[in-house]
């Protein structure tokens, strides 16, 4: 990883759709901002994977649903991943 840069993870369907595994972004960034990211470069990523999607940053889980989350802010280092719910049968 180069300076000003955090990992993000995708897991289960948000490596589907972006495609791999991890990559990294620009730090700092607000989880809202990214959000908006993500969705420009894999559109319809909002809907599909975000919407029912658990976050955590450095492995502590974030609660979206609270009104100021989208204001965390992301900085160099931090890790960040996409935990999509997952079935089994």
């Amino acid at each position: 990883m180069t300076a000003n840069q955090f990992t993000i993870l995708y897991f289960a369907a948000a490596g589907s759709v972006t495609r791999k595994a991890q990559e990294q972004l620009e730090a700092p960034m607000s989880v809202q901002k990214l959000f908006d990211l993500l969705e420009h470069k894999y559109p319809g990523i909002k809907t599909k994977v975000l919407a029912s999607s658990a976050v955590t940053i450095n492995l502590d889980y974030i609660d979206l649903d609270q009104g100021d989350a989208s204001d965390l802010i992301i900085h160099e280092g931090d890790e960040v991943a996409l935990i999509p719910p997952v079935s089994s049968g």
